[in-house]
């Protein structure tokens, strides 16, 4: 696989993702992904990225709960 940026080597690998959204901020450490040797771009399959919008999802609908609440 060829990175679509630098056009250098994609390896397998973790990597981490994170995110700001809606008054918290959501990380996973170590998400399994492609990882471009030469200048370190992520590409995460789609299982992986859904996964994580699921994540997402599931956190914004307690983070509403306890906004609300608040």
């Amino acid at each position: 696989m060829e990175c679509m940026y630098c056009k250098g080597k994609m390896k397998r690998g973790t990597a981490p993702f994170h995110i700001d959204r809606k008054g918290y901020h959501l990380v996973f450490d170590s998400v399994p992904a492609f990882v471009c040797e030469q200048c370190g771009e992520v590409y995460f399959d789609e299982p992986e990225v859904d996964s994580m919008q699921e994540a997402i999802r599931a956190v914004d609908a307690q983070a509403a709960k306890i906004l609300v609440a608040a």
